[in-house]
């Protein structure tokens, strides 16, 4: 599917026709008074800030009267959302966008079904974390068009500012290479992340495994040369059977101490961090038109099943003749 950007009769057509003011989360329109939103009307960025719609037929009429290039809310709450002054609290988030995926496993200039698939799998991972490791429920998943949002709403976590938030980042993605040693008689000794299979070295596997299976002779790591990649790409399916052991003794414990610390390095790149730590950040809107790419920005009921061009394509898109 060609996903070209949306002509503004396209848009039009879009807000007037197809769009719904129901169709954007419960958890946005509860709180719409308290949230400041943002719009692009020119395709150049959100430069339309500082709007305030105290209830949704303000909303909705706006929406089809400008048929925005895109359409953002605040993850934040205020109690003067109109200036962005009396912060309350705002939603944990992490934007998987397909294209920055650092190592992927397509070759597409924009976004495709590979690398979009690719960012669902990710996507998988990291809220695994959040429930297993950190007891985080309450989560949503937003299609952006271009790639997922998760929203975390549990009350634990949306008081918390950017420092906190920023640990929360580099430990879900997998950021920095597991400590792991300890001395017995005498004698110290180093534990490869792979041998904990729990907490932070077992989130970290999943992440390194992740990235190995994506990695092709194409892929830029820090500090690891072509032959390495060719050994990991000729012995990485020892690591279906999680033989990680006989995997690092293919490729050599100095050659696979290089290339953990380089995927290391790429992984604080899968989730935007300025989005996390950003206590202010305005979002694209569920159910709004992301017209770079002519894709509907979708709330998720079912990550297992969705698929973005089945679920996320506006009509407008199968009435074209080109």
């Amino acid at each position: 599917m060609d996903l070209k950007p949306a002509t503004p009769n396209e848009r039009r057509k879009y807000y007037r026709e197809e769009w719904n003011v129901k169709d954007i989360p419960d958890f946005i329109l509860n709180t719409l008074s308290q949230r400041e939103f943002g719009f692009d009307h020119m395709g150049r960025g959100p430069n339309d800030r500082y709007r305030v719609f105290q209830n949704q037929d303000y909303l909705r009429k706006f929406m089809r009267y400008r048929t925005p290039f895109a359409a953002y809310s605040s993850v934040a709450f205020y109690q003067k959302p109109r200036r962005r002054d009396g912060w309350i609290k705002a939603e944990l988030v992490f934007d998987v966008d397909a294209k920055d995926i650092p190592i992927r496993t397509c070759g597409c200039e924009n976004v495709c079904e590979t690398c979009l698939n690719q960012a669902k799998d990710i996507v998988h991972g990291l809220i695994d974390t959040l429930k297993g490791d950190l007891g985080l429920s309450d989560i949503r998943v937003v299609y952006s068009g271009r790639g997922y949002h998760i929203r975390v709403l549990d009350d634990g976590v949306m008081g918390m500012g950017s420092d906190v938030r920023s640990q929360i980042v580099k430990y879900i993605v997998g950021s920095e290479v597991p400590r792991s040693e300890y001395s017995s008689h005498g004698m110290k000794y180093k534990l490869e992340h792979f041998t904990i299979p729990f907490a932070y070295p077992q989130v970290f596997t999943e992440r390194v495994k992740q990235a190995l299976f994506a990695v092709n002779l194409d892929t830029e790591i820090d500090d690891v040369s072509r032959d390495i990649k060719k050994a990991v790409i000729k012995h990485r399916e020892l690591l279906a059977n999680e033989q990680w052991g006989l995997f690092r003794k293919e490729i050599g414990p100095m050659r696979y101490a290089r290339l953990v610390k380089g995927i290391a390095s790429l992984n604080l790149t899968l989730v935007d961090a300025k989005v996390s730590i950003d206590l202010k950040r305005i979002l694209r809107l569920p159910s709004s038109l992301h017209s770079g790419v002519s894709m509907k920005s979708t709330l998720i009921k079912n990550l297992e099943t969705f698929d973005p061009f089945q679920e996320a394509v506006p009509k407008f898109v199968y009435e074209r003749k080109d």
